[in-house]
C-alpha cells in the first residue's frame, strides 16, 4: 500500500511541476521553498492516509511545507478549507472532492488566485478548473468485480454499496452495473449510498438484510464499504456463501481476503500501470491490472 502510494504521489509531484509551467503564478516563500495545501474526501480511510504521508515525506525531503485538511465528507468545510489555503498564499493544491460537482466554487476561487490545483484520485466535475488530475483506472475496478462474480456464480441477487457524489466511486459502481446488465441472471436487489464509511456501511447493509431474503454478493465501493458491510451479515449470521468484493486494496481488506471473510478487493498496482500525460489539462490515469 505505502509503496502504491508512494508511486502514485511521485507523478503527483511531476504534475505539480507541469502545472507551474503552464503559466501559473510560481510563487516561493522567502527562504525559497514551497508551500503546498493539500485537502482529502476524508482521512477515515488508510487510502488517503497513506497518499498523504507520502506526498509530505517527498514534499518535506526537498525542504518545502505541506499542509494537509481532513473536511471528514463535508464539501463546504472542504471549500473553506480551500479558501483558508488560498489565503495562505499557497503554491499549489492537491485537491481530492468531497463532491466531484459542488468542490466548484472552490475551483473557481483558486482559479482566480492563480493557484494550480492537482486533482487526486476522484476527478472533478469542471476538469478545465484544474491544471492537473492523476486517477486510477475506477471504472475498470467495477469491471474486474462483476467479472469476478460471473465466473464464480451462474445467478445472483446483489447489492450495492455507492457513494454518488464521488467520482471515483461513481465509476466503479457504474461500470459493475454496465458489466451485468445484459444478463438478466444477475439482479441487482439493492443500491444504497454508504458515503464509503465503515460506520454507514454497517446500518445500511442492516436494513438491507431485513429487507432482503436472498443475498449473494455485496459489491462495496472501497474497502471500508466491504469491511462494514461484512460486520453486519456476520453479525446477522448471513455471511455464509455471500461474495463480498471491496475497493482500494487496503491491508485490512487484504488480510480478510487470506482469512477468506471477503472475496476479492480491486487495487490498482504501480507496477506496468499506463501513464497518460495529455496537456491541458495533465491526466494521469493508472490502470487497474
Amino acid at each position: 500500500m505505502r509503496k502504491k502510494s508512494v508511486l502514485f504521489l511521485m507523478i503527483l509531484v511531476v504534475c505539480a511541476g507541469m502545472a507551474f509551467a503552464q503559466g501559473s503564478a510560481e510563487k516561493k516563500a522567502d527562504d525559497g521553498h514551497y508551500l503546498f495545501g493539500a485537502t482529502y474526501m476524508t482521512m477515515n480511510n488508510p487510502f488517503f492516509v497513506y497518499l498523504n504521508d507520502g506526498i509530505k515525506g517527498i514534499v518535506e525531503a526537498k525542504g518545502d511545507k505541506l499542509v494537509a485538511y481532513d473536511p471528514a465528507l463535508d464539501q463546504a468545510k472542504q471549500i473553506a478549507q480551500i479558501e483558508d489555503m488560498i489565503a495562505q498564499g499557497v503554491d499549489a493544491i492537491f485537491l481530492n472532492p468531497v463532491d466531484w460537482q459542488g468542490v466548484r466554487p472552490a475551483l473557481d476561487a483558486a482559479k482566480a488566485a492563480g493557484i494550480p490545483i492537482i486533482n487526486v484520485d476522484a476527478p472533478v466535475f469542471d476538469e478545465d478548473l484544474v491544471d492537473c488530475i492523476v486517477a486510477s483506472n475506477n471504472y475498470n475496478a467495477g469491471v474486474l468485480v462483476a467479472q469476478d462474480v460471473m465466473k464464480r456464480l451462474k445467478s445472483a441477487k446483489i447489492v450495492l454499496l455507492e457513494h454518488p457524489t464521488a467520482k471515483s466511486a461513481i465509476d466503479r459502481t457504474q461500470s459493475f452495473v454496465d458489466t451485468v446488465k445484459n444478463f438478466p441472471q444477475y439482479e441487482i436487489i439493492a443500491r444504497q449510498s454508504s458515503n464509503g464509511q465503515i460506520e454507514q456501511a454497517m446500518p445500511v447493509m442492516e436494513n438491507i438484510i431485513q429487507a432482503q431474503d436472498k443475498i449473494d454478493v455485496v459489491m462495496g465501493l472501497n474497502d471500508p464499504t466491504a469491511i462494514g458491510a461484512l460486520a453486519a451479515l456476520e453479525a446477522a449470521k448471513r455471511s455464509a456463501n455471500v461474495l463480498i468484493y471491496g475497493v482500494d486494496g487496503s491491508p485490512d481488506a487484504k488480510k480478510m481476503v487470506n482469512e477468506g471473510r471477503m472475496t476479492a478487493t480491486a487495487a490498482q498496482s504501480p507496477i506496468g500501470s499506463a501513464v497518460r500525460l495529455p496537456m491541458p489539462p495533465t491526466v494521469c490515469f493508472l490502470d487497474r491490472r
